[in-house]
Parts: structure tokens; sequence; C-alpha cells
């Protein structure tokens, strides 16, 4: 976490040597595909086989003077897999099925970079115009419920509960042409509260239903 916040710290005092912006707010929808390497490792990999998961989403974008941003995301995910329990720290699946859906409501805000365009790349944007080349590094804040229903189960077994969790993320948007923009991202989530009080987090000491993600994301408007 130190690490990421100095890195934090290092990128934004450069900014003012970057310059190239676009006056004014725009409102950008935008849909993405993200996988994640889930903090509960253990945990998602005796249910799933596999600790890294596929989330989709959009939501929107809003930028002010193309520096400024700020974002308000839904994304989801559901998949069915067995439930399990842990011995001597070795999984073993029961058959029965579980379905776990993750339904992250997600608000960051950070700052866009830019650098000066030569002549011959400013060509191809009005005067003004935004870069074709923009990184961003923010942060914010996520609300995360989590629901686990599963076959045969008895009182206590299901879960349904959701909790507040923090956000870093920084990344790269590529403009396409001047209405669309590609980025791509790493986000880290820490969102601890509701796993670890019960089944196989609770036996495998994982808390945090966080984790690294990975996004790609497609971005319409200025």
């Amino acid at each position: 976490m130190k690490a990421i916040v100095t890195a934090l710290m290092i990128v934004a005092s450069a900014a003012p040597a970057w310059a190239q912006t676009e006056q004014g707010m725009s409102l950008r929808p935008v849909v993405f595909v993200s996988e994640q390497w889930m903090n509960a490792e253990q945990t998602f990999k005796a249910i799933f086989g596999e600790s890294h998961q596929l989330f989709w989403g959009g939501g929107l974008n809003i930028t002010q003077d193309d520096q400024f941003y700020f974002e308000v995301t839904a994304s989801r995910f559901k998949k069915t897999g067995q439930r399990a329990f842990l011995s001597n720290g070795q999984a073993f699946g029961l058959g029965i099925p579980t379905t776990v859906t993750l339904i992250p409501l997600e608000m960051t805000a950070g700052y866009r970079f830019h650098r000066r365009l030569p002549p011959r790349t400013r060509a191809a944007y009005r005067p003004g115009g935004p870069a074709r080349f923009v990184p961003y590094l923010g942060g914010g804040i996520g609300l995360y419920r989590y629901k686990e229903t599963s076959d045969f189960a008895v009182e206590g077994d299901d879960v349904d509960e959701q909790h507040i969790g923090v956000i870093l993320e920084g990344g790269l948007e590529v403009r396409v042409t001047r209405w669309i923009g590609i980025a791509g991202d790493v986000r880290y989530t820490h969102v601890p509260g509701i796993l670890g009080n019960g089944g196989i987090s609770r036996d495998a000491g994982e808390d945090d239903l966080g984790g690294i993600g990975a996004r790609i994301r497609l971005v319409v408007g200025k």
C-alpha cells in the first residue's frame, strides 16, 4: 500500500509539466470488462477452481477541462461453483452448487495528465482539443453487495451482505477518434467486513473481498 501511495505522489508532482487540455465539462458514457485477482484467493479458488474472476459493467465519466474527472460505475459478477471446506490447508469440494453474486457500485475521482502536443500532432485536433494519449490517476469509494446462495442451505449458510470499500486506480486513455476512446487501467480495491465471518473464508482467515483488477473501458465522448 505504501508503494502505491508513493507512486501516486511522484506522478502527481509532475502535473505542472503537462498542459494540453480542453475547456468545459464533458459527460462520457463508459462500458467495461474487468478481470480481478481476488484477495480472498483460497476462498474463491475452493469454490470456483480459480481466484481470478470476470466482471462486466458501465457508467458515466465526467471530465472538467479534460483534466479532472469523476466517474460513477456499476458492475456485476455472478458465477456458480460448489461449497467447500478446508482441512489442513487443503480445500475439498462438497459437490453442492453455490452461486455467488457480487455487485460493486463505485465512485472515483482523479486527475488526467496531458503532455504538450507537437505541432504536427495538434493539427489532428482543433486548438485546445484533447491529447491522444492521456494517463490518469485517482481513487474513491464503493458499495459492494455480496450474495451467496446454495442448495440444501440451512439457516445461516446463505450470505447477503454489503460493505463500503476503497479504490486506487491508474491507467491510460487512448483517443481513437475525437469522440471515442479506449482506456486500460489497473485498480486496487480493499473491501473488509463481508468475508471472514463464517464458512471457508473464516477457515482460510480471509476477510477482504477486494483485489487487484485490470479493466478495458470503451469511452464515448470528448
